[in-house]
């Protein structure tokens, strides 16, 4: 069935005037009224009804743990003084500088010639603005921790109010058959803003010196196999590719020498 059809026959069958949502069992949102919700989680889009569900045991949180992250390197200078800079680092910057200057000149004024002078110029702003932005967080493997909601197969149906302060919020929850999918029906008279949103998002765990120590001994290094199986007595070797019969074509190889010495305007 098709997600289209199934939203069309889902709101002619529910009443516009009510927040209907149907959610996967890890809370994720598959249809709802407003499109730029699907396909984000639950507790995004309304904390007060995921929080209410998490109190009634409908959903579980568990924690889950990413060993392969990259997370943002952080800088441990105390003052805001900027750190000293070894003669080598400040060589190697000056000569950077040096190169990119020569490099902005070269686009100007050599062989570019004076018929691509339009193109220097769009080429040194393509320049500068990809060396402005060339500066870029410093990343390093880490480990990460982030929340995962899971729906109690044991609870397939249940109702309740949630108290937002001056109005309460009703809600009914109903597991549909045959499927890993629920059913959420809440009114939208009521204002529910004080419930803060429930994120998904990853936080680095911080180890102390032993428990980093025993993270590194328990990892075990990848280390090839000690034989190479290349062949297989029931594989037809002749079912296999001819790449490496492929060569180069000779007219492909002389459309950019066509390109660099036709004036401008044949090939536009």
């Amino acid at each position: 069935m098709r997600l289209e059809f199934l939203q069309r026959t889902f709101w002619a069958a529910t009443q516009q005037d009510l927040d209907c949502f149907v959610i996967d069992n890890n809370g994720f949102i598959l249809i709802s009224e407003m499109s730029q919700e699907v396909g984000r989680f639950l507790g995004e889009v309304d904390g007060a009804l995921m929080t209410q569900l998490l109190s009634m045991g409908v959903f579980s949180q568990v924690t889950m743990y990413d060993y392969q992250a990259m997370c943002k390197l952080q800088n441990h200078h105390p003052s805001a003084a900027r750190p000293l800079v070894s003669p080598v680092s400040a060589l190697l910057t000056a000569t950077r500088w040096l190169v990119n200057e020569l490099l902005l000149f070269l686009l100007e004024w050599s062989a570019w010639g004076s018929w691509h002078v339009d193109r220097g110029a769009e080429a040194k702003a393509v320049f500068h603005h990809s060396h402005k932005h060339k500066k870029q967080d410093t990343l390093q493997p880490c480990d990460t921790e982030y929340p995962v909601f899971v729906h109690q197969m044991a609870i397939r149906e249940t109702n309740g109010v949630i108290e937002c302060g001056a109005c309460q919020k009703i809600f009914v929850m109903q597991q549909i058959p045959n499927s890993n999918l629920l059913l959420l029906v809440t009114d939208t008279t009521c204002d529910c803003s004080i419930f803060p949103l429930i994120l998904q998002e990853a936080t680095e765990v911080k180890y102390n010196a032993s428990v980093k120590c025993d993270r590194m001994r328990s990892q075990k290094l990848r280390r090839r196999p000690g034989s190479c199986h290349a062949f297989h007595p029931e594989e037809n070797a002749q079912d296999c590719g001819g790449t490496s019969d492929t060569s180069a074509s000779f007219t492909l190889l002389l459309l950019p020498l066509c390109a660099w010495v036709l004036p401008p305007q044949l090939l536009w």
